[in-house]
């Protein structure tokens, strides 16, 4: 049996089907730096990207592949920006499956290398991600292809696939376990889902009694992929469709994908949608790995982000608790890496040059 609980919440699969790498159950840990600096005092980071392919896509795929066995599915056909494909390639791995997956135009070379990696068939779709109606089209050739008898279409959305994203809500479930009461979720979004899992776990165990009040779950987009924040914001009843201008991989999901269920979820919360720019991003990526110890790749930073805009604003309290899931490890972007270190340098020395480094 998998580490988080099957059984809460999610629909059964016999344990012959459960495929698992060890997901979930990821740390907990205390802000020590940026929350202080900020203002914030009880500033928790999740640290999702401890997961076993470096990310909290891995709460979806290990139910997803689940399914997949259960129902005797041998082919997978699936849509990524990175993170999703690299968690379906790994647990189709793990249970013989085939993986051929659509990926983002954008996405960066440590994502691929890590899909390839574990064997899956991968291709960069030109405009995937980026533009609506490329994203659109490359969606109904896979549906299209999905349609035989023993292929599964894999998109981590509760759109497309609510039996695997009915794994994400386990992070409200250990949050509660490991911290209790918490008052703010602040949820980075491309297409929605994490902010979705997460609500929706909340909200079943308010409905089960095992909580008395539900913590607010927040959207935090980057400013260039603006498809649920400003309207949760602006009380509309939908999300909607933009062109993507963002530079954040990950986020980069130009469709409103699950945006209509996560404004709709997140408002059961009395969660609203916070914009982020990118260069915030980026200097919060940098502070977390040097003030934190935390190593993530940029869109796992964008909760950070919303949680210091929503102070500034004046929207939550100082002393509020406050969860920012931390959702990808720095080792998937080799690109933002270079840019986080590129102040500093390794150089070669002698020995002695050694010596009198030491000794400054």
């Amino acid at each position: 049996m998998s580490i988080f609980d099957w059984e809460h919440a999610f629909d059964t699969v016999d344990l012959r089907h459960q495929i698992t790498l060890g997901e979930a159950n990821t740390p907990l840990v205390q802000s020590k730096s940026i929350g202080p600096s900020n203002g914030l005092s009880n500033l928790y980071f999740k640290l999702d990207h401890c997961n076993p392919t470096g990310s909290f896509k891995d709460r979806y795929a290990a139910v997803a592949v689940s399914h997949m066995m259960s129902a005797g599915e041998t082919k997978c056909v699936a849509t990524s920006s990175g993170n999703t494909g690299a968690s379906l390639a790994a647990y189709c791995a793990r249970a013989g499956i085939s993986c051929r997956i659509a990926i983002v135009e954008t996405a960066p070379l440590g994502k691929l290398q890590q899909m390839m990696s574990y064997g899956a068939d991968i291709y960069r779709i030109e405009g995937f991600g980026i533009d609506v109606e490329a994203t659109a089209k490359t969606f109904a050739l896979l549906e299209a292809a999905s349609d035989a008898e023993d292929t599964a279409l894999q998109v981590s959305a509760f759109r497309y696939s609510p039996l695997g994203m009915s794994g994400i809500r386990s992070i409200a479930y250990e949050i509660q376990m490991q911290l209790g009461p918490v008052d703010h979720v602040f949820c980075q979004a491309g297409g929605g889902g994490l902010a979705i899992g997460a609500a929706q776990g909340y909200l079943q165990l308010h409905e089960e009694g095992s909580i008395d009040v539900v913590p607010k779950v927040h959207v935090v987009q980057p400013t260039g992929n603006d498809t649920i924040a400003t309207p949760l914001r602006d009380g509309d009843a939908q999300a909607r469709d933009i062109q993507c201008t963002t530079k954040v991989s990950g986020l980069q999901v130009a469709s409103v994908t699950d945006g209509h269920i996560a404004v709709t979820e997140c408002r059961k919360t009395d969660g609203t949608g916070y914009l982020v720019e990118d260069e915030f991003v980026w200097a919060i990526q940098k502070d977390l790995a040097r003030s934190e110890g935390v190593f993530c790749e940029p869109a796992a930073a964008v909760s950070v982000c919303g949680a210091i805009n929503a102070l500034q604003m004046g929207e939550i309290q100082a002393d509020d608790v406050i969860i920012c899931p931390i959702t990808g490890s720095g080792f998937k972007d080799p690109k933002s890496v270079e840019r986080l270190v590129s102040d500093l340098d390794c150089p070669i020395v002698s020995n002695e040059q050694f010596e009198d480094i030491l000794a400054s």
